[in-house]
């Protein structure tokens, strides 16, 4: 794939608590996705586009999907809500080579658990945790920029256990107020695409208008670019060079025991 092409982003949220809850609508009037959205379009290689929930096939039917390189994913209260086709063109396509940025509680979406194949449970509580994410790999271009640590005045809490398969690189650490600790930063290989989740993000926080949050976010989809994008096929292939004319089985000797 050209690395002069624009790089194709899909911002995908459900778009309910923002019509829903007021405190939620005063934070992201516009919806979540299109907060995240309008970060990405300061990119000037970024061609951005959104998608949501209640919109016909989710927003993501038609073209939609194989036009994009990155899927970013929000989703929080209606998971369930997702059709089990959406889901699996989501992971069909990762497994092709596009790239999928999981946020926040979307560590529970239909995509995301199929292609951790895991729980992908967590423990939380939403009260006024202060969130001190680690930066555990500072040479990742993920990270890049972030310095060594960065904090959230008020976020909901994640804690561990958290059920994922083992992480192909962790790149942060959360530690909460209340004592807890999160792998809040990972990634994975799943077929040809990348998989990154990310922590931060809990609807009643501003936390998608916080500059080092909003870094994360573009070093994120700059790192999931897809290399390749390769179907996925189960042909007859035949031989590259002539093959020995086969002996018939009546000739072949029996193997066997006494």
């Amino acid at each position: 794939m050209s690395e002069t092409a624009p790089i194709r982003v899909t911002v995908w949220s459900e778009f309910r608590h923002e019509k829903k809850n007021p405190k939620v609508a005063a934070i992201y009037p516009d919806g979540i996705h299109e907060t995240i959205a309008k970060c990405l379009r300061e990119q000037p290689d970024f061609q951005v586009r959104t998608a949501w929930l209640d919109q016909p096939e989710h927003g993501l039917g038609g073209c939609v999907l194989d036009e994009t390189d990155v899927l970013v994913w929000w989703g929080h209260m209606a998971h369930g809500e997702l059709s089990d086709e959406t889901a699996a063109a989501v992971q069909r396509r990762v497994l092709e080579g596009m790239g999928f940025l999981a946020l926040h509680s979307a560590h529970y979406s239909k995509p995301f658990k199929a292609l951790m194949g895991t729980t992908c449970s967590v423990k939380w509580r939403e009260s006024t945790d202060k969130e001190r994410l680690w930066n555990i790999a500072p040479s990742h271009p993920i990270t890049r920029g972030i310095g060594e640590y960065f904090e959230i005045p008020k976020e909901e809490m994640y804690g561990e256990p958290f059920g994922i398969p083992t992480p192909d690189e962790l790149l942060f650490i959360s530690w909460f107020t209340g004592g807890e600790v999160f792998r809040s930063g990972a990634v994975w290989q799943r077929g040809h695409g990348r998989v990154f989740y990310f922590r931060p993000g809990h609807e009643t926080y501003p936390t998608y208008h916080h500059p080092q949050v909003r870094q994360v976010l573009v070093n994120g989809v700059r790192w999931l670019r897809p290399a390749v994008c390769i179907q996925d096929a189960c042909p007859n292939s035949p031989p590259l060079e002539p093959l020995p004319e086969d002996t018939e089985a009546s000739d072949r000797p029996v193997v066997g025991f006494k």
